[in-house]
């Protein structure tokens, strides 16, 4: 049996071969790499990029590099980058900041276009900085917030509802709700849709524009390998960007920055969304990062993802007996990742991770297993399905030393 899934993934990773994008990046030998909805590897064009901004842009050309090489423009060229791979045309995306200020910045900016709705929808189990942000903006333009499961939106739909904010993937199960159903949903009252997209830019086909999203926003360091810190984007349609009000007026966002004016006037276009001066050497280690992607369709990461995620489950279920997943069979319903549900779930993602196969754990109960698809092949499912059974069987999850739990989990 577990021979047969040699010759499966055998078969699967010459069928995808010409999705393999393992020679972009750099990863270390032995290593089987299913974090990378937490920290994407690291793509080979990187380090040379990050040294030509250090060394030359600014070692030498210093200042004149905001001109001569691009940097002023970069927050917007890196944003159309991105666009390419959420389904926006250019000059709909912007990138610097957080995703928690982007966040916070798209909500006010939903408030604003809707002043006369005073109730926001969104789920109950979001990543807690979408949780946090909501409740904050609420407090601050006088919502209620309304927590609300996908298949209970539409039954509290109406005209008092002035932004839907929905996760695309569930952070923990990976879960990928039904964006285009949602959105239709949401504007059928009125509403606004404000999609965070931090579990699938990079991995998951959006279609911003296709679906009619009105705001977005997302982080560069997960499926679209940034780095450590790399900035956020934020996506505004087009048709909202005249009426867009940015509550955090920076000068980068003015319409004549270099005039240092007395009062603000908002840029045209995305660059209404701009705030402050962007943090460099990540936002153009992001760029280098996304040529990753050159010459791939997202539609072909996400046949990869399918095929790659589908194989992992049914590599764990031929070799762990009684497996509990929390992520979806169905693959119209599950995201770039594996998600395993079991009561000691922090000491199996430290053991796997001494075996060479790092995941990582939510709380309370997941073992969570990403599965960046450009740079990962069906032999490596296996290989992490066979360890997951070995240290379940060795009972290696148990060990004294997992009792405490690292700062980051």
């Amino acid at each position: 049996m577990s021979d047969d899934l040699d010759q499966r993934a055998a078969e699967l990773d010459r069928a995808h071969a010409g999705t393999d994008l393992r020679d972009r990046f750099l990863l270390p030998d032995g290593i089987v790499y299913l974090d990378g909805n937490s920290l994407g590897a690291l793509p080979k064009a990187v380090p040379e990029a990050v040294a030509d901004v250090i060394g030359r842009q600014w070692g030498t050309d210093l200042i004149s590099s905001w001109n001569t090489h691009g940097w002023w423009d970069a927050p917007a060229r890196v944003g159309d980058a991105i666009g390419r791979l959420v389904g926006a045309a250019p000059g709909q995306v912007v990138v610097g900041d957080s995703t928690s200020v982007r966040l916070f910045q798209s909500l006010h900016a939903a408030a604003a276009l809707r002043p006369d709705a005073r109730v926001v929808l969104t789920e109950p189990d979001g990543f807690p900085t979408d949780r946090y942000v909501v409740d904050g903006v609420a407090r601050q333009v006088g919502w209620t917030v309304v927590h609300a499961r996908p298949h209970e939106i539409v039954g509290l739909l109406n005209s008092d509802v002035a932004a839907v904010v929905l996760s695309h993937v569930d952070y923990r199960t990976g879960a990928l709700l039904d964006l285009p159903g949602l959105t239709a949903v949401a504007h059928e009252v009125g509403a606004l849709a404000v999609w965070d997209l931090c579990h699938s830019a990079g991995a998951v086909p959006v279609g911003l524009d296709a679906h009619g999203v009105d705001l977005a926003v997302g982080c560069g360091y997960k499926y679209l390998n940034g780095g450590p810190g790399a900035p956020a984007f934020g996506y505004v349609a087009r048709r909202h960007q005249q009426a867009f009000v940015n509550i955090v007026p920076g000068w980068h966002g003015h319409a004549d920055p270099f005039e240092m004016a007395d009062e603000y006037t908002g840029a045209p276009g995305i660059a209404r969304a701009r705030i402050g001066t962007p943090p460099l050497l990540s936002l153009l280690a992001l760029e280098s990062a996304l040529t990753a992607f050159d010459g791939v369709d997202i539609e072909a990461v996400r046949a990869r993802s399918l095929s790659l995620t589908g194989f992992l489950r049914s590599s764990i279920e031929t070799l762990v007996a009684g497996a509990d997943f929390a992520s979806s069979q169905d693959d119209a319903l599950r995201g770039s990742q594996v998600a395993v549900r079991h009561p000691a779930a922090y000491g199996i993602v430290q053991a796997l991770a001494a075996r060479g196969v790092v995941g990582d754990f939510r709380t309370p109960d997941i073992v969570r297993l990403g599965v960046a698809a450009p740079y990962l092949t069906h032999a490596e499912m296996v290989t992490a399905a066979r360890a997951l059974r070995a240290v379940l069987e060795a009972g290696e999850h148990l060990d004294p030393a997992w009792a405490t739990r690292n700062a980051v989990t």
